[in-house]
């Protein structure tokens, strides 16, 4: 009797680890890359984020290369990103990676000169605030 009783205890416990450990691997998961703020995604720095109407949505290729990346700064991500959900990385062309947000590459504007600054929308009738 006792044994099954230690048996039980030895079980709850168990359960109670498990529960505690996946709490904490969803905590270290990444958050996102960008958030809302007034309406639109904005990067870990609160400045606007863009998305390029030349981009293809799909497989999510950025056109914004060369010399356009000087004025359209690609919302970059490290080499352990990962896509989740409506985020996923993309190569560009330079190898290098950057984030998109439901398969459009996201890019700042390299006139807006405070968070808030929504200067890029509508440029060139082809540059767009990202929105959620």
């Amino acid at each position: 009797m006792m044994n099954r009783k230690l048996s039980h205890a030895r079980i709850g416990l168990v359960a109670l680890a498990i529960g505690a450990l996946s709490a904490c691997a969803s905590m270290m998961q990444a958050s996102a890359p960008a958030k809302v703020s007034d309406g639109a995604l904005v990067g870990p720095n609160g400045m606007t984020l863009y998305t390029f109407d030349r981009d293809a949505a799909s497989p999510g290729r950025s056109a914004c290369n060369g010399p356009c990346v000087a004025n359209w700064p690609p919302l970059m991500a490290d080499g352990t990103a990962q896509s989740t959900g409506d985020w996923s990385v993309i190569a560009r062309d330079d190898g290098q990676k950057q984030w998109a947000y439901k398969g459009k590459p996201l890019y700042f504007w390299a006139k807006d000169g405070k968070p808030g600054d929504k200067n890029g929308d509508g440029f060139n009738k082809v540059w767009h605030t990202a929105t959620p």
